[in-house]
């Protein structure tokens, strides 16, 4: 099993904790989180350390996985990118086994495909990007890095959301619509 680290230690990180152990790939070493929170648990795994100690794990070649949720901004999610990269630290992209990902579809470094994701052919999604639980992901469809596709949100075949967007639950967006950077999706909206 490959070490790995987790980077945030809130409610997504328990999403992805759980995600992480159904692969059976890694072994979780530990989560890194802000100064106040180290010795905590979530779940079982222990806040060994922060932010600053992202090199120090990527040197001993551990693997990394992005674990704070996003929502109105992906700027959080992309200066920990931006750290690790830095570090030389290695990405891990993690695909729960209770999803579908079509063999014709390319997946990024450091993207969690969550727990009943279906992601169907010639897809392409970018670096550091979350699929979440029940989100399906069309044929054709094109996701840029640091997106967000949340809960049950819906991309018919097509669609191109553009680098740092949020797609909010239960949110459809019909086919072959191109959504420009940093689109905010709200919650059950339709789009089209």
């Amino acid at each position: 099993m490959k070490n790995l680290i987790l980077i945030g230690g809130g409610g997504h990180c328990k999403s992805c904790i759980d995600v992480v152990e159904q692969t059976n790939e890694y072994n979780i070493v530990g989560i890194l989180d802000s100064p106040d929170k180290v010795g905590q648990k979530v779940l079982n795994y222990e806040i060994i350390g922060t932010d600053e100690d992202i090199a120090k794990y990527a040197a001993k070649g551990y693997e990394l996985l992005i674990t704070i949720g996003q929502l109105q901004s992906a700027d959080l999610r992309k200066n920990i990118y931006k750290k690790v990269k830095n570090s030389g630290g290695k990405f891990a992209t993690i695909i729960s086994p209770l999803a579908y990902v079509s063999k014709h579809s390319r997946i990024g470094e450091g993207t969690i495909v969550m727990h009943g994701a279906i992601i169907n052919a010639e897809v392409e999604i970018g670096s550091n990007c979350i699929i979440n639980t029940k989100a399906l992901i069309e044929h054709d469809c094109r996701i840029e890095n640091n997106c967000h596709i949340a809960v049950g949100a819906v991309l018919a075949g097509g669609v191109t959301i553009e680098k740092d967007s949020f797609i909010g639950a239960n949110a459809t967006i019909v086919q072959y619509l191109h959504l420009p950077p940093k689109t905010f999706v709200k919650a059950s909206s339709l789009v089209k």
